[in-house]
């Protein structure tokens, strides 16, 4: 379930799904970008790391690299680094194998979902640090729901294509992303999972939302690093 928690008086969001690591989604408080240094400070982060994000597929596990260009999502396997990714209604996954003590990030829009984001991330901590599904809890959170994501056509039909199930997943040309991540996850044999009830066009009050605010360029984060909570 997830839950409203305060970071240095501002707050954020968490799920009790989740209590081995250090996680959470910001809101529009306090986003992170701009105050890395702040961050990196409070859990005594050597880096904290964020990927260029261009709505691909493309996962990459973290390393010495500085940088991580049109990347969409990160692997973590190092106690002494964080990463984030920036959201405003796509859909943000947070993973985290408890046998192999590994996380990740994903960043899910229509594009990224349309590519199994989600999927692929899952094969990716498989084919490296030989996870297993059954052992991966992920958390799915705020994005615009299916009451306010209305999509044409082509993407619905996109995004419907990436699993067998499909009931329940649209209504109309309203399509619920959240929904769909999560079916794309149990279809693969994840177990563990927990989905935010929170809109990001609904509650803009609480989150940068892109459509509800006309192409906003604010974001904001969900945050991992390996650290105990």
């Amino acid at each position: 379930m997830f839950y409203f928690d305060e970071l240095n008086g501002k707050k954020v969001l968490k799920s009790d799904l989740l209590k081995e690591v250090t996680h959470f989604f910001t809101t529009r408080e306090c986003p992170i970008r701009g105050s890395e240094e702040e961050y990196k400070n409070l859990y005594q982060l050597n880096r904290l790391i964020s990927p260029t994000q261009t709505h691909t597929n493309s996962v990459e596990i973290v390393d010495e690299r500085a940088a991580y260009p049109e990347t969409d999502g990160l692997i973590l396997s190092n106690v002494n680094d964080g990463i984030y990714l920036s959201f405003a209604d796509c859909t943000p996954l947070i993973f985290y194998d408890t046998a192999n003590k590994i996380g990740a990030i994903s960043h899910a829009g229509w594009r990224g979902t349309a590519g199994k984001i989600a999927v692929v991330t899952i094969e990716k901590m498989k084919n490296v640090f030989q996870s297993k599904p059954e052992n991966i809890k992920v958390l799915i959170g705020p994005a615009i729901s299916k009451c306010c994501y209305e999509v044409g056509e082509d993407v619905l039909s996109k995004l419907l294509s990436t699993v067998k199930d499909k009931s329940s997943l649209s209504e109309g040309n309203f399509v619920d992303l959240k929904a769909i991540n999560a079916r794309q996850l149990q279809e693969i044999g994840v177990k563990q999972i927990d989905i935010c009830p929170y809109c990001t066009s609904c509650d803009n009050d609480i989150f940068f939302s892109y459509r509800k605010e006309n192409g906003t360029p604010l974001r904001h984060n969900a945050f991992i690093t390996l650290k105990q909570q």
